[in-house]
């Protein structure tokens, strides 16, 4: 009978968990589904707003506004917090999707759209489905998981194609190298693979680039 009981009440936990993650998605979609035209952007919650490439998200994203275009980070410090504010000091529309964590991700100020998810993946279906482009900053593993689920959704044919650019050649040229002298060099991927990815240092490039190819 003992046994039983556990049993059952796993069973309940588990069917109300199922209702928490139908929750969050629909939070995430009534919320956002008239945000119009974003870019998401990604980087280390690790970085100083002194820091040059705060500074240059920062940039990166009041540039977006501009161009008409919303922006969409992690919530939290570092260059997610520079994106936001970026795109706030610029009045536009500033998204923040913070995950908890039972460390390092503190909600940052400068959002005036904001969601709070528990799970990671709900929150990743958030970011590429109101993506036009995903801009990748000197990050860690975080921004490396976000960077090739978007590599893989697109070489997959799993969603349409979209720009996937990284900020910084000097940061990310050993990766690329890397991919190149092994995963393609040993048949892991093909040529045509490596054009899934740019890399563009110029915040005024990176705008440009994603605009020639979006369209609204």
């Amino acid at each position: 009978m003992e046994k039983q009981f556990l049993v059952d009440a796993v069973t309940r936990g588990e069917s109300w968990r199922l209702f928490r993650i139908m929750g969050e998605f629909v939070d995430g979609i009534d919320t956002l589904d008239d945000l119009g035209p974003a870019v998401s952007i990604f980087g280390s919650a690790r970085v100083d707003p002194d820091d040059p490439i705060y500074k240059k998200a920062e940039e990166i994203a009041g540039l977006f506004v501009k161009a008409k275009f919303a922006v969409i980070t992690g919530g939290g410090g570092g260059i997610m917090e520079a994106g936001n504010k970026g795109a706030a000091n610029a009045l536009g529309k500033s998204v923040g999707l913070n995950i908890v964590l039972p460390f390092e991700q503190k909600p940052n100020p400068y959002s005036n759209i904001t969601l709070e998810f528990k799970y990671f993946f709900i929150r990743k279906v958030m970011f590429i489905k109101y993506a036009y482009a995903y801009i990748i900053m000197p990050g860690g593993f975080g921004t490396l998981d976000e960077l090739f689920e978007a590599v893989t959704l697109i070489q997959t044919h799993r969603i349409k194609p979209l720009p996937v650019i990284l900020v910084g050649s000097d940061y990310w040229s050993g990766l690329l190298e890397w991919i190149k002298s092994h995963l393609l060099k040993e048949n892991r991927i093909s040529v045509d693979d490596l054009d899934i990815l740019q890399v563009i240092d110029e915040p005024e490039q990176i705008v440009k680039a994603v605009q020639r190819v979006v369209i609204f």
